[in-house]
């Protein structure tokens, strides 16, 4: 999100959001989108439409009086989104998962089906804990479960950040007992964490992983063939047929492992491997920050 020059309210900017996304991806916009997602009148969509083109994007969009709603203009400049077609995906999601729930609601949006993989279970004690040990910069203690070596034992955290991995939340974390920097999977708690008092003393700025950025080189498996190629260069949007990810040290493990790259070893498979690393010596990632990150994606540690 762009930042303006003056504050805006969480609900105004919900709706604004909404606004640019539902123009920029579908192409129309009119004040029922407003109305039927956010419970208001229709007077009040139409001035929330005509606020945002007044103050805060007065280009950005043209009512067509054939299509009745407004279009984005050729000059389009998202100004409190990214432009990122996730942003619609997750747009749609909610609306599938809100449908679940709500039959009856009526959103002006495409049918749409979204696969759904078994979500990692997370306690809400565990995540208010997580929540509170990060937030206030207190230490937290707790059980934590560990497949390798296998059991259970009392740690005693200094976090500073919250990652969502996919359908896995992780909680990165000074810890006591290795005396680094490590991730802990939120699922692998058990019992009731305690956040005390006591502030921490490594903090984020010492976590020499998570503040050295690092860029990773993405390119199409060297063993298709031209056009295959092609079509995958297309299908990241690759200039020259690289994809260049920045991204911190700590989190690249987790960008590879998404991208179905294992550093180890490939698929036998092009087609199902599709993507290789091209600069993988230059990346300095450590073997064992990486070997646990991998495991912590899996689920293994």
């Amino acid at each position: 999100m762009k930042k303006t020059d003056w504050p805006i309210r969480w609900d105004l900017l919900l709706r604004y959001r909404l606004i640019e996304i539902i123009a920029l991806w579908e192409g129309r916009l009119t004040t029922n989108h407003i109305c039927h997602s956010f419970g208001i009148g229709r007077q009040q969509a139409s001035k929330d439409i005509n606020t945002y083109l007044r103050e805060l994007a007065p280009d950005n969009l043209v009512y067509d009086r054939h299509l009745k709603g407004y279009v984005p203009s050729s000059n389009f400049k998202p100004m409190v989104t990214t432009g990122h077609v996730s942003e619609y995906q997750d747009l749609l999601a909610r609306q599938d998962s809100l449908s679940d729930t709500f039959e009856s609601l009526d959103i002006s949006l495409p049918e749409s089906t979204i696969v759904r993989g078994p979500q990692r279970v997370i306690k809400p004690e565990v995540m208010r804990a997580a929540v509170a040990a990060t937030r206030y910069g207190r230490v937290m203690k707790a059980e934590y479960a560990s497949l390798s070596p296998a059991g259970t034992s009392q740690r005693v955290l200094e976090p500073h950040t919250l990652v969502c991995v996919g359908q896995s939340w992780h909680l990165r974390a000074w810890c006591e007992s290795n005396r680094e920097f490590r991730d802990f999977a939120l699922s692998r708690f058990r019992g009731r964490p305690e956040t005390i008092r006591q502030r921490i003393r490594h903090t984020i700025h010492q976590d020499d992983d998570w503040n050295r950025q690092i860029s990773m080189s993405i390119v199409p498996d060297s063993r298709l063939n031209s056009i295959q190629q092609e079509i995958v260069a297309a299908d990241y949007g690759m200039n020259d047929n690289r994809l260049e990810l920045t991204t911190r040290a700590a989190l690249a493990p987790y960008v590879l492992s998404r991208l179905g790259l294992n550093t180890e070893s490939r698929h036998p498979d092009p087609m199902v491997q599709q993507l290789e690393l091209a600069n993988e010596e230059q990346l300095g990632l450590a073997e064992s920050a990486r070997e646990r990150a991998i495991k912590a994606v899996a689920g293994l540690c």
